[in-house]
C-alpha cells in the first residue's frame, strides 16, 4: 500500500509546465539557443576514449544537468528522452561507452561502469561547467536497462547526484551468475549474440565470463540501496525487467527512501508505445527535484 501511494502520488500531481516540455518546443532565446556540443572525451587510464553529446538547453545558464546512460550495446539511445529534458531546461549529456558505436578502446561492463563515472566527474569539472554553463549542484543521473545498472553505479558513489532515474534496469549480476551453467550460459549466448556487432574487443563468453566471476560488482539492487534516500524514480518494463526492477523499487520504500516512485508498466523493454509517457513522467520528476 505505501508503495502504491507514492506511485499514485507522482502521477496525480504533475506540473503543467513539466508536462509541456514533454510534448511542446519552448519559446525561442535568441540570445541562449539550445545546441548540441559533440566532443571527446578520453579514459582516465588511456585506454580509448567516449564519444559524447552535450544536448545544451536555451535560455540564460546556469542549467542542470541530467546525464543519460543508454543500454546494451544501445540500439535504443533514448535521445527523445534528451530533448524532452533539455526543453524543460536542462543540459543533457549522453556518450558512448568505450569500445561501442566508435568509440576507441574494448568494450566490457567494467569499463562502462568506469565511463559513467568519468562522464560524472566531468560535469563537475569547474572549467566545463563554467564554459557550458552547468549548474554543478544540480546533477541528475538516468539509465535505460545496462545503463540502469551505471547510472545507479555512479549516483550510489557520488553523494551530490540529487536524483536517480531508471527504465528497466538491467540487474546485470543476477543474469551473468545464472552463467555458470550450461543452460544458463546457452540462454545468455541467444539473448545477447546480435548485440556484439557494435562493441569492440568483446565476445559473449567473455562478457558472460565477466559478470560471472565478478557478479557481486554488478549487483543492481546492491547499488541502488547503496545510493540511499535521494529521489529516486524505477520504471520497469512487465514484458522485459519489470519484475526486477519492481522488485528494487520496493526495496528501497522498505530501506526508508520516502522519495521513491515508478512502478510497473504493460510494454517492451524499449517502452514502445509509451515513449510520450515516458518523457511526461521524466521532466515531471526532473521538475521535483531539488
Amino acid at each position: 500500500m505505501k508503495q502504491a501511494m507514492l506511485w499514485l502520488l507522482m502521477l496525480l500531481s504533475a506540473p503543467a509546465m513539466a508536462q509541456n516540455a514533454a510534448i511542446m518546443d519552448p519559446p525561442r532565446d535568441a540570445a541562449h539557443p539550445p545546441r548540441p556540443v559533440a566532443f571527446v572525451f578520453p579514459s582516465p587510464d588511456g585506454n580509448g576514449a567516449m564519444n559524447a553529446l552535450l544536448w545544451l538547453a536555451g535560455g540564460p545558464g546556469p542549467h542542470p544537468a541530467l546525464l543519460l546512460f543508454h543500454g546494451f550495446p544501445g540500439n535504443e539511445q533514448n535521445l527523445d528522452l534528451a530533448q524532452a529534458a533539455r526543453r524543460a531546461g536542462w543540459h543533457v549529456l549522453t556518450l558512448h561507452y568505450r569500445g561501442s558505436w566508435g568509440s576507441t578502446g574494448d568494450f566490457s561492463f567494467t569499463h562502462a561502469a568506469q565511463d559513467a563515472h568519468t562522464a560524472l566527474a566531468w560535469l563537475r569539472n569547474p572549467a566545463n561547467a563554467a564554459k557550458f554553463g552547468i549548474d554543478s549542484h544540480r546533477i541528475a543521473v538516468a539509465g535505460h536497462s545496462m545503463g540502469g545498472f551505471m547510472a545507479s553505479d555512479a549516483a550510489a558513489d557520488d553523494p551530490a547526484v540529487i536524483g536517480l532515474f531508471l527504465i528497466d534496469a538491467w540487474y546485470i549480476g543476477k543474469y551473468g551468475a545464472k552463467t555458470a551453467t550450461a543452460a544458463g550460459l546457452a540462454e545468455w549466448s541467444k539473448a545477447h549474440v546480435d548485440d556484439i556487432p557494435p562493441l569492440a574487443g568483446a565476445t559473449v563468453d567473455g562478457l558472460a565470463k565477466e559478470v560471472r566471476e565478478n557478479a557481486a560488482r554488478f549487483d543492481l539492487k546492491a547499488r541502488v540501496l547503496a545510493y540511499g534516500p535521494r529521489p529516486l524514480a524505477i520504471y520497469g518494463a512487465a514484458s522485459a525487467l519489470g519484475s526486477d526492477n519492481l522488485d528494487i523499487l520496493n526495496a528501497a520504500v522498505q530501506a526508508g527512501n520516502i522519495h521513491a516512485s515508478g512502478g510497473l508498466w504493460d510494454t517492451d523493454h524499449s517502452f514502445s508505445d509509451r515513449r510520450i509517457a515516458l518523457a511526461s513522467n521524466l521532466v515531471d520528476w526532473l521538475a521535483r527535484l531539488p
